[in-house]
């Protein structure tokens, strides 16, 4: 499996070596291929292509392979170089070596010798280009494509750091896995690694939760006349659809296991079986998966084969909740009241101030997704011109909301309040620690305050005179 979308650059005197060789690169999918046989051609060509990998012949007249293994890694260091010649000399070969060639081949090279050469080549010069990528975007602090996350609204540290993560990872051919709770966004990540990486192809996206062996091999693989009842002509799957671009396979965690055999069969080899056809067809297209559930629980339950996790997690991306992202919570307010009022052809409403605090604390287990319909809904409700707390049915249903920022622990079901004092504390102690809490999550309004309290604000307001004098 060599996953490259950069040509490879075959340098040798003779014809004959060149044709050779792009034959064994052409019967392993690579057909973009460049060939030259005069080797004062390599540096003027490297100056204005890129290419995914250099095989160079030592020995060749105007420029000997030696010099120009020099010169390239001077100049083009980045570019992983495999060094053949004829003679089998150890001497020469640590020569090459030291001088920054990958591998040291001689001729005639076996087949699926030459082959695994590349292909550790190149996953040695893209991991090296992910760390200098990685490296670039952590000193610089800024995205070179922003337009591939410009639907994410967010002004969160910890997506800011996916975002950067995402763009030094997407040229990368290798599959990305995208973990994280519903609505947290996974599909527009993964939109935004097909944006930023550049594929010609299309994005495709299938949810294959609920899809049994038949319909997923069918769904994505296709199949042949015949292959089954009402099978009455040949039909593609989405995964030729995907060539040079994306499937993205989403809810991951619900494929069967035989399902699974046949995914992990497609990331290792880059093939797959159309239903009713024993011929292997080659698939191109990068695999982006997505999945609400623990997988690693999974594979300890034995639902899910740690072979294929590892191969779907070359680059691991996780979103985090909501509600470990309060700073999101006003603009993505402000983007969904406009959205709704346009949709539902109303004049944009104004917001209660203590809104944005009641919503900081609400846990928002269905997380972006339910804040979004939330929104839409309480809008459709609003008659006035003006949201009302009354609107949002969903913050009813669960008054008094603890923070995510509490000590309180409520894991158990119960209320430890021993962990939080280190004994067992007076009533005027919890009611000055929650109205300090809820000052301090409303930031200091008492307005918003004393909504989370479920009080009014003069009952509020009472109270912390009261403390005040005492």
């Amino acid at each position: 499996m060599i996953n490259t979308s950069l040509p490879i650059l075959l340098v040798d005197d003779e014809p004959k070596i060149l044709f050779s060789y792009s034959l064994i690169l052409k019967s392993v999918s690579i057909k973009n291929i460049i060939t030259i046989e005069d080797s004062r051609k390599v540096i003027p060509l490297l100056e204005k292509k890129q290419v995914a990998l250099i095989v160079l012949d030592l020995i060749m007249p105007h420029i000997s392979g030696a010099e120009l293994l020099s010169r390239v890694k001077s100049e083009f260091p980045h570019i992983p170089v495999i060094v053949m010649t004829a003679t089998n000399e150890i001497e020469k070969a640590v020569d090459c070596m030291k001088a920054g060639a990958t591998d040291y081949l001689v001729k005639p090279v076996e087949e699926n010798r030459f082959i695994s050469s590349i292909q550790k080549a190149i996953e040695m010069g893209s991991l090296q280009n992910e760390i200098i990528s990685l490296k670039k975007h952590l000193l610089s602090g800024k995205l070179e494509n922003e337009k591939a996350f410009a639907p994410i609204i967010t002004r969160s540290k910890s997506m800011q750091s996916i975002f950067h993560y995402v763009e030094a990872v997407a040229k990368s051919k290798k599959p990305v896995f995208i973990t994280g709770e519903t609505g947290v966004g996974k599909e527009l990540i993964a939109r935004s690694v097909y944006k930023a990486s550049g594929l010609e192809g299309e994005h495709i996206a299938v949810n294959v939760a609920g899809l049994d062996d038949t319909m997923f091999s069918d769904t994505l693989f296709g199949h042949r006349k015949g292959a089954f009842t009402g099978a009455d002509r040949d039909r593609e799957g989405l995964i030729v659809k995907a060539a040079d671009g994306t499937l993205l396979l989403d809810e991951i965690g619900d494929l069967s296991m035989s399902s699974q055999v046949k995914l992990l069969r497609l990331l290792e080899e880059q093939v797959y079986y159309p239903l009713g056809s024993d011929l292997p067809e080659k698939s191109n297209a990068r695999i982006i998966a997505c999945s609400n559930h623990d997988i690693e629980k999974q594979i300890q339950d034995g639902q899910f084969r740690k072979d294929l996790y590892y191969r779907l997690c070359a680059h691991h991306v996780h979103i985090p909740p909501l509600r470990e992202r309060l700073e999101d919570i006003p603009l993505l307010l402000d983007h969904f009241l406009t959205d709704a009022s346009s949709s539902l052809h109303k004049p944009k409403p104004e917001v209660p101030a203590e809104l944005i605090p009641i919503l900081s604390a609400y846990q928002f287990p269905g997380n972006i997704r339910e804040m979004q319909a939330m929104v839409h809904d309480a809008v459709a409700q609003c008659t006035d011109g003006k949201l009302s707390i009354d609107n949002f049915k969903g913050l009813k249903k669960h008054k008094g909301p603890l923070s995510i920022n509490s000590n309180i622990n409520t894991e158990r079901g119960d209320v430890s309040l021993s962990e939080v004092f280190g004994r067992f504390p007076t009533l005027k102690e919890i009611e000055e620690h929650v109205i300090k809490e809820a000052l301090h999550i409303a930031n200091d309004k008492q307005g918003p305050a004393a909504a989370l309290l479920g009080i009014s604000r003069q009952a509020l307001n009472q109270r912390l005179k009261k403390k005040k004098k005492s």
